[in-house]
């Protein structure tokens, strides 16, 4: 049987749920949902490209720190506050994975996120 294994962020702050940043499960790696907020203060307004950059700087490090890269993230699910920030995922999407042949997959839904959240990440990734 496979057995889970927590993956731990250095420098995170705690959840606010009682979840690890991401777990691992064989050669599958599954963070929580990764957001451009975790870590700054509950009255920090950072501009909608700083967190959606935010958010996919965090999805690497996430991923890297369960001992994977970007070539192993198989799917990406972005959830977005405000439809029409969509195009700031573009850019760190292009940023992030500049090879039109070496891209995950990917699906961008709007989602009424809590507080002041724009973007959440959700992740499938393999070692």
């Amino acid at each position: 049987m496979t057995e889970r294994k927590i993956v731990h962020m250095e420098n995170e702050k705690g959840h606010r749920n009682p979840i690890p940043s991401c777990v691992t499960l064989g050669n599958l790696i599954l963070p929580s949902v990764i957001s451009g907020r975790s870590g700054l203060p509950d009255d920090a307004t950072p501009l909608p490209e700083e967190e959606i950059e935010r958010a996919f700087q965090r999805m690497k490090n996430i991923v890297e720190a369960a001992g994977g890269g970007l070539n192993g993230i198989g799917k990406i699910t972005v959830y977005l506050k405000d439809f029409k920030h969509r195009e700031f995922v573009n850019k760190s999407w292009l940023k992030m994975f500049p090879d039109e042949n070496n891209r995950p997959a990917r699906h961008v839904l709007p989602l009424d996120l809590p507080g002041k959240v724009i973007v959440q990440l959700d992740v499938i990734a393999s070692v």
